[in-house]
């Protein structure tokens, strides 16, 4: 044993042991460029990809009158089994569902009845899973009906999942396009006022805000579209509020239709709501940074006064034992 320990703190042993660490490090230091994916070109690929369905759908809807076409691939062949056999569109379908889902950048038939397909399925696997831990893993020592009411705890909580899920997910996509609108209303601004139609203006935005926010780019990109192919223009303004769901947006988008309908120049009133918009973003971080304080208290209480006070008492302390 204590030839081993010797053999371990050898310094020619440790000093391969560094080496193998730092040239592995140097390996995986220059593969990283290779190994990282473009998120930002992967995603402007599926939105591009998406305008063309939309193309695509518009036009065959004009030839045909009738012709449906679907912007997304069909759902799995199981999941969509599972909603039509036990009806999941009728009981558990809903239409702050599909809202729910559009800004969270689900579109299409396939996320929807994926949703219903896991509203049914997590109560069911989470109850299963919280009665094999709590009677099979664990030697809870308490009566059986606190550890059923324990199981139907978690299938509580599974029906709730995919609902928090989502919820994750559009904060994520509202976070991130809210920090970058303000900026997307100036270049729209400069693009206007130089002359650019309204949809030449959103498809160059789209192109240049993307690497600030790819939500917004993908948006902005499938309004674009919108406002090529819709009969009634008005209404990719109204769809574009709705996928997004901030106030700025909502704003933004009352205010072009309003100049699609009554001819109003939109110069003066997006540097206006581009200016809002901006005080909207500092007030919230303001309104942060004031909050600060309270959540604070409670770390400093716990953590960081006992060690002061150790600090600051403890050699006295050591002074009185010495001394008695």
């Amino acid at each position: 044993m204590v030839q081993q320990l010797t053999q371990y703190i050898d310094p020619r042993f440790l000093a391969m042991v560094f080496a193998a660490i730092a040239a592995g490090a140097t390996v995986l230091t220059l593969a990283m460029p290779f190994l990282a994916t473009d998120t930002l070109n992967k995603r402007m690929k599926a939105v591009a990809l998406e305008r063309e369905k939309i193309r695509q759908r518009e036009r065959e809807r004009m030839a045909a009158g009738a012709s449906k076409v679907s912007l997304r691939q069909s759902p799995r062949a199981f999941m969509k089994t599972v909603v039509e056999n036990f009806n999941l569109n009728k009981w558990l379908g809903q239409e702050k569902a599909h809202l729910m889902l559009m800004q969270a950048g689900y579109r299409g038939q396939a996320p929807y009845v994926t949703y219903l397909f896991f509203r049914m399925v997590m109560p069911a696997a989470a109850f299963l899973a919280a009665l094999f831990y709590v009677f099979v893993m664990i030697k809870l020592d308490q009566p059986a009906t606190i550890k059923i009411g324990l199981a139907i705890g978690a299938a509580y909580f599974g029906v709730l999942s995919p609902n928090l899920f989502l919820k994750n997910r559009i904060q994520r996509r509202q976070t991130s396009i809210k920090r970058a609108f303000p900026d997307a209303l100036d270049l729209l601004l400069i693009c206007v006022e130089s002359g650019m139609s309204i949809e030449t203006s959103f498809r160059k935005v789209s192109e240049e805000i993307g690497a600030q926010s790819i939500p917004l780019a993908e948006e902005l990109t499938l309004t674009t579209a919108e406002l090529s192919y819709l009969p009634d223009r008005r209404q990719a303004y109204e769809n574009l509020a709705q996928r997004v769901g901030l106030e700025g947006v909502k704003s933004v988008c009352i205010a072009l239709q309003q100049a699609e309908r009554y001819g109003t120049p939109l110069g003066t009133t997006m540097r206006v709501l581009s200016q809002e918009n901006r005080d909207m973003r500092m007030s919230e971080a303001e309104k942060k940074a004031a909050g600060l304080p309270p959540k604070l208290t409670v770390p400093m209480i716990l953590f960081f006064l006992p060690v002061l006070f150790i600090v600051i008492l403890g050699p006295a302390a050591i002074r009185v034992m010495a001394l008695h």
